[in-house]
């Protein structure tokens, strides 16, 4: 198990669990290195803002998760971590390496984004001041 504040996957059943149940996750495997420390703690701090998305941890060596070095992803990453992104169960996105805090801003805004809502119009067939005609807001459920 990785010392990190992040949710923990420590089995084969509990990865396919967590990635078939939600519909966002951020899964980094790793260990615990300079390389991996700040990427576990911008997921740590990002996990508060992207409250749609699921974050954990996975820990590199565990021998009952060496079915993950081997997904095609991930197979010819030359340095941990590596950073997995699902979307309803699918790869969207791997990365391999030590991560921008910005970076993992750009790939979880644009491969995990919140879904979009459109505002229902008042009597008056106006929205709040700052939102006019059909515009869409985005709220992070």
């Amino acid at each position: 198990m990785l010392y990190t504040n992040l949710k923990h996957i420590e089995s084969a059943e509990e990865y396919a669990r967590i990635i078939n149940e939600n519909e966002n996750v951020m899964l980094i495997c790793g260990r615990m290195g300079p390389l991996c420390i700040p990427v576990y703690r911008f997921a740590v701090e990002l996990e508060e803002v992207y409250t749609h998305v699921k974050f954990y941890d996975m820990e590199y060596d565990h021998p009952e998760l060496y079915f993950f070095h081997d997904l095609p992803e991930v197979q010819n990453f030359p340095e941990y971590p590596f950073t997995v992104y699902y979307k309803n169960g699918i790869i969207v996105k791997a990365t391999a390496g030590i991560q921008t805090k910005a970076q993992i801003v750009g790939i979880l805004d644009k491969e995990l984004a919140a879904k979009p809502i459109t505002l229902p119009q008042n009597r008056e067939g106006s929205f709040d001041s700052a939102i006019s005609g059909n515009d869409t807001l985005m709220i992070k459920i």
